[in-house]
């Protein structure tokens, strides 16, 4: 099976991105230092030889003589072994040189070798009267160093051109050594920060691997906090994050356990009890229509529970998402209200709802399980012909819910454990995860939840519930405006 590939950075280990990220650009800076040392080591040998070549140029042109008058001059040269033994220490170059006046005529050297016909250099390392260039000479390539010699004897006056050529066999030769040498020496570099990255980015990455080690050696039930003794500072915020998350899963699941465990006791007894009721009606102990009776009320019971359980499981993946878009919370509240009024009519209650708008940034849906749960509570234990007042307030960060109503309010023992699962305030009505599932919403919303008795439990005076969540943000547009 194919799998997509990421980055390159996914697809290495620490290390070798650590190695590659340290080692490529040393690379690539020695492979450019390597190519600039060779040539000015190559332009430093160039710039020896040619010295040495104009140094046989002026031995030559020391010795060339001239005889006549004037522009008549005629010019000699007697050339010395001491021009040329400077060539004699390596016998893989040969020396060329001629001799010739400035048109061209031959005085003494080598006559196939090219004359001169260049132009002196503006600007140069040398005296204005010297040349280099290069050439080919009877087909391999050659080096010319080029000397204007004034020759001035007696009345005599006359301008020699020397020419030095030297065969390039012995530079290319020391090129290919210098080159060598130069890249003997930066993989010599290379191979010791290879080896210097190695050894540190191993021991570098050590704790990262001790901690991998750890964590794949732990139970899987094994949610302990990771110790932080010796760790270095970089994997801090990562264990303290790794710790976090533990300490959140084992929360999680120790709570789904206790809800697991507090789901099956609580569909264990309408089970039981449907049960009987069958077994009743079959025997006939119970009149037909009676038993029918009993068996719908258990079964209505058994479904509020698990659609009630269903929405406390929804209620929790919904947590995990972030809503993008808010919602108005005075619009789902009269939703509810008309869609529970026939519960309202029932009961002949005094019915009154004032509602402001007030975006909240979440899911519909758990706006509306919200106020449907806590409306149908305040229902519930509203007397007939009582008193029941839904109000939706704002400021300006938060919006508050108040339902008040006419009932006999809670005792003290009860709020303690009100919003736990399976705590109603009716042990023959009611599965008790309303209240839970309320507090689960308005904990992932970021609110408040908090039931207040109007008057000293009995009485009947009433009790508020109220809640309070953070209004959604204004848009951008909006905070713009003035």
């Amino acid at each position: 099976m194919k799998t997509a590939r990421g980055p390159l950075s996914q697809r290495l280990s620490l290390r070798s991105y650590l190695m590659l990220g340290i080692l490529l650009p040393v690379a690539l800076f020695i492979v450019v230092d390597t190519v600039v040392l060779y040539r000015q080591a190559l332009a430093a040998v160039n710039t020896a030889y040619d010295r040495t070549l104009l140094a046989s140029a002026k031995v030559i042109g020391e010795h060339i003589t001239a005889r006549g008058a004037a522009d008549a001059a005629q010019l000699s040269a007697a050339v010395p072994y001491a021009a040329l033994e400077v060539f004699e220490a390596d016998n893989r170059s040969r020396m060329i040189y001629r001799i010739s006046s400035t048109n061209g005529e031959l005085i003494d050297g080598f006559e196939d070798l090219r004359v001169w016909q260049g132009q002196l250099p503006a600007q140069g390392p040398y005296a204005a009267l010297v040349d280099f260039y290069d050439d080919s000479y009877r087909g391999d390539a050659v080096r010319v160093a080029v000397l204007l010699q004034p020759i001035a004897m007696q009345q005599a006056r006359a301008m020699a051109v020397v020419q030095v050529a030297e065969t390039l066999e012995l530079r290319h030769t020391l090129a290919r050594q210098i080159l060598l040498d130069t890249l003997l020496r930066q993989l010599a570099l290379v191979s010791v920060i290879a080896l210097v990255v190695f050894v540190v980015v191993q021991r570098g990455t050590r704790p990262v691997r001790r901690l991998s080690a750890l964590l794949q050696e732990r139970r899987a039930d094994d949610l302990t906090p990771l110790q932080m003794v010796n760790a270095p500072l970089e994997l801090l915020p990562l264990m303290e994050a790794t710790n976090t998350t533990m300490r959140r899963l084992h929360h999680l699941l120790e709570n789904q356990k206790r809800f697991v465990r507090d789901t099956a006791h609580q569909l264990r007894t309408p089970l039981a009890v449907l049960k009987v009721q069958v077994q009743s009606a079959l025997r006939g102990d119970v009149d037909a229509r009676q038993g029918l009776t009993e068996i719908s009320h258990t079964v209505e019971r058994a479904t509020q529970l698990a659609n009630q359980m269903l929405a406390l499981a929804k209620v929790a993946q919904l947590a995990q998402e972030k809503a993008s878009e808010s919602v108005d919370w005075a619009e789902i509240l009269r939703e509810v209200a008309l869609d529970l009024s026939p519960l309202i009519a029932d009961k002949a209650l005094d019915f009154e709802i004032d509602t402001l708008p007030a975006p909240i940034q979440t899911q519909a849906w758990m706006l509306r399980e919200l106020s449907r749960n806590l409306l149908h509570n305040a229902i519930r234990y509203s007397p007939e012909n009582g008193k029941l007042q839904v109000r939706l307030m704002r400021d300006a960060s938060h919006a508050a819910l108040v339902i008040g109503d006419s009932g006999p309010g809670i005792s003290e023992e009860l709020r303690k454990r009100l919003f736990q699962p399976f705590s109603a305030g009716q042990t023959h009505s009611g599965s008790g995860l309303g209240l839970a599932i309320c507090l689960e919403i308005t904990h992932t919303l970021g609110g408040q939840i908090e039931l207040v008795n109007r008057s000293p439990p009995g009485q009947n005076d009433g009790l508020d519930t109220t809640v309070r969540l953070p209004l959604a943000p204004l848009p951008t547009e909006a905070l713009a405006k003035p």
